[in-house]
């Protein structure tokens, strides 16, 4: 558990125009006041659920043991979509089960509870505003110590979302573009350890729409400035960028994009 004043996190799709990610904030320093409050992003592509959950499949376990995540992403606010917190590892996860955890949930073993001890709500509710009135002061109590038996009921499964697998043979990798980056990377479900396994040191050829790339380079400056360039990311995943330009404008990319992967004998 965390050591130290509590931390939360906080990932939506609310951007910063709105009271929406202040009203949240609010609500959890009345209840806590010794949180430590970290803003994620807010700038999730509106009710895109799986650019939220790649945000937060990518940042959660880096932080201490004991970290709560809020994380809103939510369309179908006020539906019968069930309110959740779930425990995945050493950390804590709060919010929508709409597929937003899918990234985490479906790779490790994980304990969730449907939301249904409504005294732990705000006492006034809206049905378009669960992150301010349900998910936040849940997240409160979480950080005071509530334990996940007490804010529910246990649920056996979450709702799954899955980006398509990348289909390998002896020829080569058929992955496509899973996200989409603020400097317009085109980021693929085709992982390093796949790449590790294949044998891309003969050279590769990687179409990408109508440009090729011919090699998978260390970084964006491997190639000269406005050229395309293929590479392995931060996330772990094959990228297709742009040195100091945008990938996604100069390639006409776009989420579900193929990318296809060649290796030469």
């Amino acid at each position: 558990m965390q050591t130290g004043s509590p931390i939360i996190t906080l990932t939506t799709d609310f951007g910063m125009q709105d009271f929406y990610v202040s009203a949240m904030k609010a609500v959890i320093l009345g209840i806590n006041r010794d949180v430590r409050l970290i803003d994620v992003s807010h700038e999730v592509p509106p009710q895109d659920i799986m650019a939220g959950a790649w945000i937060t499949r990518n940042s959660a376990f880096l932080y201490p043991s004991g970290t709560i995540h809020l994380v809103v992403v939510d369309p179908g606010v006020g539906t019968s979509r069930r309110p959740v917190a779930v425990r995945i590892k050493d950390q804590l996860f709060v919010g929508p089960d709409n597929g937003i955890f899918s990234l985490i949930a479906d790779q490790h073993p994980h304990d969730a509870y449907e939301l249904t001890n409504t005294s732990f709500w705000s006492n006034e509710r809206s049905s378009t505003f669960h992150g301010r009135d349900i998910f936040a002061p849940i997240a409160a109590h979480l950080s005071k110590g509530v334990e996940l038996d007490t804010l529910g009921v246990p649920i056996d499964t979450l709702i799954s979302y899955r980006w398509a697998l990348p289909v390998a043979d002896s020829e080569g990798v058929q992955g496509w573009v899973m996200h989409i980056d603020r400097y317009g990377n085109l980021i693929t479900n085709i992982t390093r350890e796949m790449l590790e396994g294949m044998p891309v040191k003969n050279g590769v050829k990687i179409y990408v729409g109508n440009t090729i790339l011919k090699e998978i380079v260390r970084t964006y400056a491997d190639v000269d400035a406005g050229s395309p360039a293929a590479l392995v990311g931060g996330s772990g995943h094959l990228e297709i960028a742009v040195n100091g330009g945008n990938a996604e404008e100069l390639l006409s990319g776009q989420k579900g994009m193929p990318i296809s992967v060649l290796f030469r004998r």
